[in-house]
């Protein structure tokens, strides 16, 4: 694939990136990790903190413009994933999203949980624990090698044990830039007998990247941050949780933000609503720099659009690599998401994770920033829609060319 862009496309593009301090002297590719901020979220964020410690830090008025605040943003995220907007939980990453659920079930010995082998590090560890303490059993089905073909869902599928009660799944996996058919797996896990299975989505490298309709996917749990692809402040994401299975997931985490006082109108105590999974005191102003990276990215398209222009410059970093003959990429096709994972092949066509550092070291030096990953081992480099069409041209040349320096 040949990539090229207008002049008039180049222009807003370089407008837009000029709002990022961290592209300003670096070629940038790990978005799948971390998001640059603009100027704008760092402002905002600003802003917000004067407004608390010049109207309080605590006081009455302060207090209502934080309940409006947060308001604001659970109906920023709604929209976003398209879901009503009192299902909607303000957490602080992705392993707080997941953590809620999966100890919110009440699991009984000999129920089962069941992942893929594409999974976090920090979520299987929670699942671990919950195995140890309730006696549950943990099954993992090998939806990593679908990377080079085969049906995911005909995978999990072949999994499902009688007793799995959840199956914890990520929409776009982080090692392989996969994108599972969310859909078709949540009605596979629904029609299983003799109970339905909860499905619990791991959304780190979705939410901010793709255009998402969550009601009709009728997932149960759907687990995202503002970190990755919104470029918005490390410490703020949220949790969608279906509103037909929200009486099922107790809360685990409680504070004064869980509860109502109002014993009459709730008699549980808690929260009627998404609320009921949120805690206490927070870094308020994080909402104020997640809403304007967010209102920055709306600026430039649509959701559909920004998407596509992501996949046009993953696809061609990923034909330019495949073409190598030392380079294999992890995914057999290119992938429909912004992460393109790679294996840099030694001399008897096996890859080198002594290659792989090295490479990763040698261009940080020179300002161009990707990382390793261990499972597989492997080298991930990330695009996001104002990527420039130079950069992926310039990263692909700047790889052959090391891997032919070996």
């Amino acid at each position: 694939m040949v990539l090229s862009a207008s002049s008039d496309l180049t222009a807003r593009l370089q407008t837009l990136r000029a709002e990022f301090p961290a592209l300003a002297n670096k070629r940038y590719f790990n978005f799948g990790g971390q998001g640059p901020m603009p100027h704008s979220a760092l402002t905002a964020m600003t802003d917000a903190h004067l407004t608390l410690q010049t109207e309080g830090p605590f006081s009455n008025g302060v207090n209502r413009w934080i309940q409006q605040s947060a308001m604001a943003m659970r109906q920023t995220l709604a929209e976003l994933l398209t879901v009503p907007v009192e299902a909607m939980t303000l957490t602080e990453d992705v392993t707080v999203g997941c953590n809620i659920p999966l100890w919110g079930v009440d699991w009984r010995a000999g129920d089962r949980i069941l992942l893929t082998d594409c999974e976090h590090p920090g979520v299987i560890a929670a699942v671990q624990e919950i195995s140890r303490r309730f006696q549950v059993a943990v099954d993992v089905c090998p939806v990593l090698a679908t990377a080079q073909g085969g049906d995911p869902v005909a995978v999990i599928e072949a999994a499902l044990q009688p007793r799995t009660r959840m199956l914890v799944v990520s929409h776009i996996l982080w090692n392989t830039g996969q994108l599972l058919p969310l859909t078709e797996i949540v009605q596979l896990c629904h029609a299983h007998t003799p109970e339905p299975v909860w499905v619990l989505v791991d959304a780190a490298q979705s939410v901010g990247m793709m255009p998402l309709d969550l009601t009709a996917t009728e997932v149960d749990f759907y687990a995202f941050t503002g970190h990755k692809w919104c470029c918005g402040p490390a410490g703020l994401g949220g949790l969608y949780v279906r509103p037909e299975v929200r009486d099922a997931i107790a809360p685990t985490f409680i504070g004064w933000r869980s509860i109502n006082t109002d014993a009459q109108a709730n008699p549980t105590g808690w929260q009627p609503n998404g609320q009921r999974y949120e805690v206490a005191t927070s870094d308020y102003p994080l909402m104020a720099g997640l809403q304007a990276a967010l209102d920055r990215h709306q600026q430039w398209g649509t959701a559909a659009e920004r998407w596509q222009r992501l996949c046009d410059l993953s696809h061609a970093l990923w034909e330019r690599l495949q073409a190598h003959p030392k380079i294999r990429p992890v995914s057999a096709t290119p992938p429909p998401s912004g992460l393109i994972s790679f294996e840099i092949l030694d001399g008897s066509g096996q890859p080198s994770p002594m290659h792989h550092t090295q490479l990763v070291k040698d261009l940080e030096a020179e300002n161009i920033l990707l990382r390793t990953l261990l499972h597989p081992h492997c080298v991930r480099a990330c695009v996001h829609y104002f990527t420039l069409e130079s950069e992926v041209q310039a990263l692909g040349d700047r790889l052959c060319q090391w891997v032919d320096a070996l």
